[in-house]
C-alpha cells in the first residue's frame, strides 16, 4: 500500500484510517471524501518539529490552504501551531470563522482587489505578500485610510525552473507571478516598499513549483534569494527578516512516484542555507515555508459507486462512477495520475484493464485511464487514493451535481466536517 494508514481489513474490503471505506460508503452515501485527522496532525508535526529542528530560530511552515479549505482544518492546524498560506478573501474569510490567529496569515496572489486588501486589513492580517506595484500602492493608501503599518513580504521570481509540469511551475521568469531578479524588477520593488508609507517590509518569499522530489531545486532558489538577500542588503542596508521559500515537495499518487523523506530534504536544505548565508555575509532570516499538497494529499480518499461497465470489443473499458470532473477536475486538467481500488474486493486479481469515467455530459470527464481492477460489476464501491489536495477545493457544480460531504475519522472518531450539498443548495443564489 502507498501509506500506512491504507491496509486490507478481515472481509477483504480497503481500511482507511481503521475505518472500512465499504461500510462508510453505506453510511454516508457516495461520492464521499473522506480524510484521516490522525495523519493530517501527523504530517503538520513533521514540517514542525522538521523545521525548528534543522533551520530554528523561529522557522515556521504555513498550511497552503489552496489545497484543501474548510473550517475545521483551520481549526486543526492552529492547535498544531502551523500558519497559513491564503489566496482570496473566501479563504480569509474562513480562517476567521474557524478563530484562526491571523497575525500567523500570509495573504498571496497576483491580483488582489481593493476590497480583498480592505477586508484583510479590517480582520488584522499579518502578512501581504505583494505581487506588483499597484498592490504595492493601494496597501499603502488602505493601510493609511486605517491608520495601521501594514506587515508585507514581497513575492521575488528567481528563474527556477524545478523540472515540473508547466501548468504548475511557477518560480520562472516568465510568470504572472512576483517581480523577476533578473530584469531588475525586483530591485525596483524593494526601493518602492522602503519609501513607501504605511508598509513595512520584513522579507521576501518565492515559490519555484509543485510535486518536486528533490531538495536541489529548493538549495538552488535559495542561492538566488539569498544573493539577493546580501544584494539588497549592500544597496539599501536592509535587514531581511523573513524568508519564505515557498511550498512544493511532492507526495506519491501511485507506486512509480518516489518516497520523499520531509524531514531528511529540509535538514539539506536548512544546511545549504546557514552555508550559504555565511558565504554571503549575511543574517539568517527566519525561514518560511508553505507545504499544501504534502501535509494534506496522503490524508484523503474519495469514494464512488460503480454504475454501469461499457466493454467495446477489444478496443477500451470503460466503469462509470457516481462522481468525476466535478468532485476532481486534475486527470481532466493536468492527466495526473492516481492509484485506483474496488474497495470491496481490495484482494481479488486485478485483471481487468479499464478507464474510470465520471457520470458527466462531457467525453473528458474522467478520473483515470488504462487502470487494473478486478472486473467491477454495477454496486462496487471504487476508491481512488490520496485524494486529499486538490479534489474538495477545486470541486464545482458542473452539470448541477451537488459536491460531496468531506467525512473526517480517526482515533477519537467520525465526523462531517463539511455536509453533503443538496439540490436546494443548488439554487440558493438564484433570483
Amino acid at each position: 500500500m502507498l501509506y500506512s494508514n491504507l491496509t486490507v481489513n478481515e472481509q477483504g474490503h480497503l481500511a482507511f484510517a481503521g475505518y472500512d471505506t465499504v461500510e462508510l460508503a453505506k453510511k454516508y452515501g457516495t461520492a464521499l471524501y473522506v480524510i484521516d485527522e490522525d495523519k493530517l496532525r501527523e504530517n503538520c508535526r513533521m514540517y514542525i518539529d522538521a523545521m525548528e529542528k534543522h533551520f530554528g530560530g523561529g522557522a515556521m511552515p504555513l498550511y497552503a490552504s489552496k489545497a484543501l479549505c474548510f473550517t475545521e482544518i483551520y481549526r486543526i492546524i492552529a492547535k498544531c501551531g502551523m500558519g497559513t498560506d491564503i489566496v482570496s478573501s473566501g479563504e480569509l474569510y474562513t480562517a476567521v470563522k474557524a478563530g484562526f490567529p491571523l497575525e500567523k496569515a500570509f495573504f498571496h496572489g497576483n491580483n488582489k482587489t481593493d476590497a480583498d486588501i480592505e477586508y484583510a486589513i479590517k480582520n488584522g492580517l499579518g502578512y501581504f505578500v505583494v505581487d506588483n506595484e499597484e498592490e504595492l500602492d493601494a496597501i499603502s493608501e488602505i493601510a493609511g485610510a486605517y491608520g495601521v503599518m501594514q506587515k508585507i513580504l514581497l513575492r521575488i521570481t528567481p528563474g527556477i525552473d524545478p523540472h515540473t509540469h508547466k501548468a504548475i511551475m511557477t518560480g520562472s521568469v516568465d510568470s504572472k507571478f512576483g517581480s523577476a531578479i533578473e530584469t531588475g524588477r525586483a530591485y525596483e520593488m524593494v526601493e518602492m516598499a522602503l519609501s513607501g508609507s504605511n508598509i513595512v517590509l520584513k522579507g521576501f518569499h518565492c515559490h519555484i513549483g509543485s510535486q518536486i522530489f528533490e531538495c536541489d531545486p529548493f538549495c538552488d532558489a535559495a542561492d538566488i534569494m539569498l544573493g539577493f538577500v546580501a544584494e539588497v542588503k549592500k544597496r539599501y542596508s536592509f535587514k531581511t527578516e523573513l524568508l519564505n521559500l515557498g511550498g512544493g515537495f511532492g507526495v506519491r499518487y501511485t507506486e512509480e512516484d518516489p518516497y520523499i523523506d520531509i524531514d531528511a530534504n529540509i535538514a539539506q536544505v536548512a544546511s545549504h542555507v546557514k552555508k550559504r548565508c555565511e558565504e554571503f555575509g549575511v543574517d539568517m532570516p527566519k525561514i518560511l515555508m508553505e507545504p499544501g499538497r504534502s501535509i494534506v494529499a496522503n490524508t484523503g480518499i474519495t469514494l464512488y459507486t460503480v454504475g454501469s461497465v461499457k466493454e467495446i470489443g477489444e478496443l477500451k473499458n470503460y466503469v462509470s462512477i457516481d462522481g468525476g470532473m466535478p468532485d476532481n477536475p486534475r486527470y481532466a486538467l493536468y492527466g495526473s495520475a492516481y492509484t485506483v481500488m474496488l474497495a470491496n474486493r481490495a484482494e481479488e486479481k486485478a485483471d481487468f484493464k479499464c478507464s474510470i469515467a465520471g457520470r458527466c455530459c462531457e467525453s473528458g470527464d474522467l478520473i483515470q485511464e488504462g487502470v487494473m481492477l478486478p472486473r467491477p460489476k454495477r454496486g462496487d464501491t471504487l476508491a481512488v487514493l490520496v485524494t486529499g489536495a486538490y479534489n474538495y477545493s477545486m470541486a464545482s457544480n458542473y452539470n448541477k451535481i451537488p459536491r460531496p460531504a468531506v467525512l473526517l475519522v480517526g482515533k477519537s472518531g467520525e465526523r462531517i466536517a463539511v455536509r453533503r450539498e443538496t439540490f436546494e443548495d443548488l439554487c440558493l443564489l438564484d433570483n
